[in-house]
């Protein structure tokens, strides 16, 4: 136990490692660089080839033409889990405009995955990612994490950590297209 003279002490240390791990993980993600294993805003997105939940093959490039917003979670995630519902929303409302929404599960076991889909009856693929290829493709940092790909495939935000409504409105704006 920590004498309580020492608990701000304590308390401020671990404040500061999780600040220390958080900008370590944006400066890997948005580490400037050529080759393979970038990621860079403006940049065509890497792609997606792979295996949904369901067993269904998946190409991302199959997509171009569309608006698209790739989900990184996992179903033992909390954040992951709360933004399912807006996720779903979001899904609904902007689907008439052609908005795909891709899941890319990492780091869980797919029929943990499976459950949790039918349970929020999500109906969006997503894509089982069990060598962490697509991961290290898009330089994932923390789930959940969520990028923003406009119709010509070319990625234009990325979001770290849970979305919320007005962080969704303000990324899917750009890459709709047609607003």
């Amino acid at each position: 136990m920590v004498a309580p003279h020492r608990r701000p002490i304590v308390l401020g240390l671990v404040v500061a490692a999780m600040a220390t791990v958080v900008v370590v993980s944006v400066g890997f993600v948005f580490r400037p660089g050529s080759g393979s294993g970038t990621i860079e805003r403006g940049a065509p997105a890497p792609p997606i080839v792979g295996t949904t939940l369901e067993g269904d093959p998946f190409d991302l490039a199959s997509l171009r033409g569309r608006p698209v917003v790739i989900n990184f979670w996992g179903p033992t995630c909390v954040p992951c889990r709360d933004e399912f519902p807006l996720l779903k929303s979001k899904l609904a409302e902007h689907g008439p405009d052609g908005l795909e929404v891709v899941g890319i599960l990492m780091a869980d076991p797919p029929d943990l995955a499976r459950q949790f889909v039918a349970e929020e009856a999500a109906t969006w693929p997503t894509v089982v990612d069990a060598d962490g290829a697509i991961k290290g493709a898009y330089r994932v940092a923390l789930r959940p994490q969520t990028y923003f790909v406009d119709r010509e495939g070319i990625l234009r935000s990325i979001q770290i950590g849970e979305l919320l409504e007005p962080d969704f409105e303000r990324q899917y704006r750009l890459i709709d297209g047609d607003q």
